[in-house]
């Protein structure tokens, strides 16, 4: 059954500071607490990556909770998709999209064109993709039509807003 076990993280390996996440097991699932969300869900390898990440930015980067949300639903072409993270800025405008991936799935071109897919629909500022493993950052400058790639996710306060 997916989430009935904890997920096998190598947490040598692990790039993201541990959180202290709030883990119950109800009828033999595990599930965590998304505070974004205010409820429990499944603790599959990928929403492990997503509490994970959401509270190192929340904690360590700044990021105000009032202005994340998790799984937004957008329109792209004729179908639905959902994005893992969207950060906004105080207009309410989107203003970074995080899409994790479970630590054994690699960091891709097509992870890359799934978070550019979403973009099309959002046009924020900011892409990242995460597995735990690895963070990539980039910044998308619509004035030049290019993406720079930076070596780090930036604090909350340094983003060009």
């Amino acid at each position: 059954m997916k989430g009935a076990n904890l997920p096998v993280i190598d947490f040598n390996s692990f790039i993201l500071p541990p959180a202290d996440l709030k883990i119950v097991r109800r009828n033999g699932v595990f599930r965590v607490f998304d505070p974004l969300r205010k409820d429990y869900f499944c603790l599959t390898d990928e929403e492990f990556v997503r509490q994970v990440f959401v509270a190192w930015l929340i904690s360590d980067l700044g990021y105000p909770p009032s202005l994340m949300a998790n799984e937004i639903g957008i329109r792209l072409n004729d179908t639905y998709k959902r994005c893992d993270t969207v950060v906004f800025n105080s207009s309410g405008s989107p203003l970074m999209i995080i899409e994790y991936k479970a630590p054994r799935v690699p960091l891709n071109q097509e992870v890359f064109n799934q978070i550019v897919r979403y973009n099309m629909a959002l046009k924020a500022k900011y892409l990242v993709v995460s597995n735990g493993y690895k963070n990539f950052c980039c910044r998308v400058d619509y004035d030049a039509h290019n993406v720079i790639f930076i070596d780090q996710v930036p604090h909350y306060n340094l983003l060009d807003v």
